[in-house]
Formats: C-alpha cells, structure tokens, sequence
C-alpha cells in the first residue's frame, strides 16, 4: 500500500523508499526465513537469526530489482526495462538521479516519475532507453554531489 500511495511522487527520500521496501518485500523474505527455522524446530536465537538473514535478503533482492528495471536485459529478467519509471514509482536508483545528478538530469526524473505511463512531449512514456540515453548526455553536466 504504502508503494501504491508514493507513485508519482519525485519528494520521496532514501529512508522513506527503504521503509516502503523493508514493509513491503523484504518481510515477505522475513517471514519465510522465521518459518522455515520454526518448522526445522531451530532455537530462538537461529530463529532471529534467520529473520534477520530474511530481512536483509528480501531487501537486496528489491535492490538488485530495481536497478534491473534499468539494466537487465528482458529476456534474462522476464522484466521489461522501465516499467517501474513507466509506472511512476520512485526507486533508489532513480532516487539516487534527483539527489545527486544533474540539474537536467533530476528534472528529467522528476517529469517521468510525476507522469509516468503518460505520453506528453516531455518524454514519458516514451521508451526507457531513450531516457537513459538522455540521462548520460547530461552526465557531462554539473553532477550536484552537494545536493541533497
């Protein structure tokens, strides 16, 4: 739910994506690791343990997702590349472009997340590789390692 309530929104930081990632996947690894350690009848101290493992595990794997919405190749991942920027959510990777990319660069994010799945003339919904093609030409640009 909490996915569903930041699509389209450009404002949404680190902490609050990592929040909506370890609510949202990485419990559901959570969960399968605690019970696969109660019914192997593990002591509580390995059954927390594999929680933990869990939650950590579900967390890269969302991590590792996302930048393949990105970089994977489709046939590989059974993931068509920029669905989650055509669907305007807000992934670290596209996170980590507002805060730290260029000026051009972090307003070409924003316009996509704002209006992901639209076609207009500013580039959304238009192929995701036309974007990142876009997004390295502006990598020559001030990079705003100071932006927060």
């Amino acid at each position: 739910m909490l996915q569903l309530l930041n699509a389209h929104n450009c404002d949404i930081g680190e902490i609050a994506y990592l929040e909506v990632i370890r609510r949202k996947t990485a419990k559901l690894f959570e969960a399968a690791a605690q019970l696969g350690a109660i019914l192997g009848g593990a002591n509580p101290d390995l059954e927390a343990g594999m929680a933990r493992y869990g939650l950590h595990l579900g967390t890269a794997f969302q991590l590792i997702d996302d930048v393949l919405d990105y970089s994977g190749d489709a046939a590989h991942t059974g993931k068509n590349l920029g669905d989650d920027l055509k669907e305007g959510k807000p992934t670290l990777p596209l996170i980590h472009v507002i805060q730290r990319g260029s000026p051009a660069q972090a307003a070409l994010v924003r316009s996509a997340i704002e209006h992901g799945g639209a076609r207009n003339s500013r580039g959304a919904g238009r192929d995701p590789r036309d974007r990142r093609a876009r997004l390295r030409e502006g990598q020559g640009e001030g990079r705003g390692e100071d932006r927060n």
